[in-house]
């Protein structure tokens, strides 16, 4: 059974910023994609950022260059780093893990399967 355990949210004024970890057990981590989605409230959940297990990364347009994603496999952790942080940025941000199988043929890849942490609650204010 996959665990994701998230840390490091809290309470920020703008332009401040957070790091949020998220460590995973119970999988390869090595293997999966990584990472973090927000939910504001009355608003559905979205993508912020994610990294494949070769390292390529995607960003949402609204956080390029102010959030980064990295991973750590030794220590089975994912970490986003939130710099100029903006009230708009305030929401439940949450750890993702799904398998990467990029490198199947698209007939032989296995129906994604999501693995979520709990949440952790980022605020920013004015």
């Amino acid at each position: 059974q996959i665990q994701l355990v998230e840390s490091g949210g809290g309470f920020v004024q703008a332009g401040g910023s957070l790091r949020l970890s998220c460590t995973a057990s119970g999988a390869i981590f090595g293997a999966y994609v990584v990472g973090w989605y927000r939910q504001a409230p009355g608003k559905e959940r979205e993508l912020v950022a994610e990294m494949t297990k070769r390292g390529v990364t995607h960003e949402a347009d609204s956080v390029k260059g102010r959030f980064t994603i990295s991973r750590d496999n030794a220590k089975e952790t994912v970490y986003l780093q939130m710099n100029s942080l903006k009230t708009e940025d305030t929401g439940v941000y949450y750890c993702n893990l799904y398998l990467d199988v990029t490198h199947l043929l698209p007939a032989l890849r296995p129906r994604r399967e999501d693995f979520w942490g709990q949440g952790t609650q980022v605020t920013v204010s004015s």
